[in-house]
């Protein structure tokens, strides 16, 4: 991990803190909510420039990991993430939903590197990149109407127009960019000389949209601190019961340490930009939509640390389970 990788945390709470002190400034508390939006846009052409969605097929050749990780990612965790959001944030419509946002959207960044760091498969991980990406844009206005549609009032035009505009735009972008400067440069070229920058890109961009909403919402958060509290339980309670799950799929199917490490962090991680993007702009009204989707990678990073430690504190004693009967042995 690199240094930004190490102390993403950090710096996302000093980028908010930041924004919390330039809006102090009126001029800039009542401007900035404008660049939110577009920052958050280049995060995103930064995110689909790494995908290659000619290798959607690629995540299909070890069908029992993408068929166990498809369950998990898409009709599992949304129904236990509601589940949660009714236990835990009943009383918090905007939270519900931001709760909601955060965990129905597997994560295509930074998963890859706790992988790598609880020495699990990153190929075989990192191969599901493309088709977790491609669902959870499909899924989530779908997931949104049957979960949230009850708590809050959704502009189901207003957000499929945001999703379009949001992740259409810098999705074109980005293939249009890979296309051109991939047949200009050759692949390993376009790998050194553009998608090693990528990711300090799109965390450079992230932090800076942090910045802008805090400056234009921080005051909300700082009139209510009790919303970090409120997110912390069914957060943790999500990542503890779905590594349990996760190892305990893993095992009974057969899969070695590092491909139930990659089954642990492809099913953990969760994509909080792409949510951020959609809530800044499919739900201008309820601020605390998108601030419960600032929360959620404060609490979420360095949980996914201590995972990929305990992940490592298993490996020497792995062990399937067989769900096979022993045949007695021959007397």
């Amino acid at each position: 991990m690199n240094f930004l990788s190490k102390f993403r945390t950090f710096i996302i709470l000093i980028s908010m803190f930041v924004g919390l002190v330039l809006g102090q400034s009126a001029f800039i508390g009542s401007h900035s909510a404008v660049l939110i939006e577009p920052f958050l846009m280049i995060m995103l052409f930064g995110v689909f420039l790494q995908v290659d969605l000619g290798s959607l097929t690629k995540a299909f050749k070890n069908v029992k990991f993408a068929s166990t990780g498809l369950i998990f990612n898409f009709i599992w965790t949304p129904l236990f993430a509601w589940f949660l959001a009714d236990l835990f944030l009943t009383g918090s419509p905007d939270l519900q939903v931001g709760f909601l946002m955060l965990m129905v959207t597997p994560c295509t960044d930074w998963y890859i590197i706790f992988t790598g760091t609880a020495k699990g498969n990153v190929p075989l991980g990192a191969a599901q990149l493309p088709l977790n990406l491609v669902l959870q844009i499909v899924l989530l206005p779908v997931y949104l109407y049957i979960f949230a549609g009850s708590v809050v009032e959704i502009d189901m035009l207003l957000l499929l127009k945001s999703i379009v505009v949001v992740l259409l735009v810098p999705f074109v972008a980005a293939a249009l960019f890979r296309w051109i400067y991939l047949g200009k440069l050759g692949p390993e070229k376009f790998e050194n000389q553009v998608l090693r920058h990528n990711d300090n890109m799109q965390f450079l961009f992230l932090n800076l949209a942090v910045v802008a909403m805090f400056a234009s919402q921080g005051e909300i958060l700082l009139e209510n601190p009790e919303l970090l509290i409120q997110m912390l339980i069914p957060v943790l309670v999500f990542f503890a019961a779905n590594l349990i799950l996760g190892q305990l799929a893993g095992r009974l199917l057969g899969f070695s340490y590092e491909d139930t490490a990659a089954l642990n962090m492809t099913t953990l991680a969760r994509n909080s930009p792409l949510s951020l993007a959609i809530a800044v702009s499919a739900f201008p009204d309820n601020p605390l939509i998108a601030l419960a989707l600032v929360i959620g990678p404060l609490i979420e990073l360095p949980v996914l640390v201590v995972i990929s430690q305990i992940l490592l504190g298993l490996r020497p004693n792995y062990k399937t389970f067989s769900l096979k009967k022993r045949k007695p042995e021959d007397t």
